[in-house]
């Protein structure tokens, strides 16, 4: 498997929580988070938080940062730009795909 392959498998795994789903609207904004700030609206410990926004900074969509005593986290959008091209190109080929299969039934 190629490390592109690998990348996106990571991504979609670590955005396949909808947890993780809402920690990454929440940084969406383009502005650091704390953990504190990120843990609003939640039912979840900051620990619980915190496993979440590691596995999301191990698949790189999100990197954390020390400011003093506390960890600020931002969203690098360019993983989910990445899948999102990748999106693109398998609706691309599916769409190929199905109008050679209807080319095909039509004759």
């Amino acid at each position: 498997m190629s490390r592109q392959r690998r990348s996106h498998a990571a991504a979609f795994a670590a955005l396949g929580h909808a947890t993780r789903l809402s920690l990454v609207a929440k940084l969406s904004n383009g502005r650091p988070h704390s953990i504190a700030q990120l843990t609003g609206g939640f039912k979840l410990s900051r620990q619980a938080i915190t496993k979440h926004l590691r596995v999301l900074e191990g698949a790189g969509i999100v990197h954390g940062v020390r400011a003093g005593r506390q960890s600020l986290f931002a969203l690098d959008p360019q993983p989910i730009k990445e899948i999102q091209e990748y999106l693109d190109l398998v609706s691309r080929q599916w769409d190929g795909a199905l109008a050679r299969l209807k080319a095909f039934v039509e004759d």
